[in-house]
């Protein structure tokens, strides 16, 4: 978990990149946190702030 925004974001888009795959970028209390796309339950108390794709948008 971060506490800088930016550098959450920066992580997230690698990370999406390097696995491939849809990665989410979340805030929980006053920490952002990464996870696939598709680890996430709609249980989950987490505030989506924004969904990184390792495709290029056309």
């Amino acid at each position: 978990m971060n506490t800088d925004l930016l550098l959450a974001q920066n992580h997230a888009f690698q990370l999406s990149r390097t696995l491939m795959v849809p990665v989410t970028l979340f805030r929980s209390g006053d920490e952002f946190g990464v996870l696939p796309s598709d680890e996430l339950d709609d249980e989950d108390d987490l505030e989506i702030v924004r969904e990184f794709h390792p495709w290029p948008a056309h």
